[in-house]
Order: structure tokens, then C-alpha cells, then sequence
């Protein structure tokens, strides 16, 4: 199966039926993985561009402001995974969204060469239709 392995994020933007796009909100220069299993298990993590570390190594101690800004620009979960022709269905199981555990998350996905490229179906952000489009690159074995 193609899909397997795990994959590094080149880029994501978000664009509209009319072709506007912009990078919002992970920024121009977000990094992430996404690893596909032979077993059928899917793991997906995204950091936004521009993080701050926290003021201390102690995440007890952080002040709330700094948790919740590190909590905003940082997106993971896990779970299953169902590969159809033209999607790949995330089941999710645990997610830092907990409004996605036990959801499907529905993406298009295309293959190009040693790139993935996943696709949100239109969604409604900011007040606009807009879908998500990630372009992720396999990571070789030797990486």
C-alpha cells in the first residue's frame, strides 16, 4: 500500500471556491508528520510556525496564557485509518481537539510522485467555505 510510511509536511493552506489562499492559520513555515501503519493506524501532528518555548521547563509552572498559546498552535491525534480510491478516512481515537475522538475526518488525497497531497472537503472557517490542503513529502528510511 503506498500510503504507508511516514510523511513530512512541505506545506498547508487554506483557499476558496473563488482561488483566494493563504497560509492561516499554521503559517508560512508550519512542520509536521504523518505516519500511515501496514496494521491500519494513522498518527498526525502539526506545529504551527513561530512557537515560543515556555518561559520555564516546567509545564506545572507555565502560566496559563503560555499553555493555552502552546496548546493553540500545536495539533496532533491518532487512530484508525480507511484508504479508498480517492480519501483517506481518520478515524479518530485521540485527538488535542477532543470534539474530533470518535469522528471521521474525511480528506482527498492525491498522489504525486514521493508527495501526498490531502484535502479537506469545504468547510465553513472565519465565516467563509474553505478547504484545507496539506502537501506532504514521504520521509526516506535512512532520515
Amino acid at each position: 500500500m503506498r500510503i504507508v510510511g511516514t510523511w513530512k509536511l512541505v506545506s498547508a493552506s487554506l483557499s476558496t471556491a473563488g482561488g483566494e489562499r493563504n497560509d492561516a492559520p499554521f503559517g508560512p513555515n508550519p512542520t509536521g508528520f504523518l505516519t500511515y501503519t501496514p496494521e491500519g493506524r494513522m498518527s498526525a501532528m502539526i506545529s504551527y510556525s513561530g512557537r515560543k518555548p515556555l518561559s520555564v521547563g516546567d509545564l506545572t509552572l507555565a502560566a496559563v496564557e503560555e499553555k493555552a498559546e502552546a496548546f493553540s498552535t500545536f495539533l496532533g491525534y491518532a487512530g484508525r485509518y480507511t484508504l479508498l480510491e480517492d480519501r483517506v478516512i481518520h478515524h479518530a481515537e485521540i485527538s488535542a481537539i477532543e470534539n474530533w475522538v470518535h469522528t471521521d475526518l474525511v480528506r482527498l488525497i492525491k498522489f504525486q510522485g514521493n508527495r501526498i497531497i490531502l484535502a479537506t472537503p469545504p468547510t465553513s472557517i472565519n465565516g467563509k467555505i474553505q478547504t484545507w490542503e496539506l502537501v506532504w513529502e514521504r520521509v526516506s528510511a535512512n532520515s
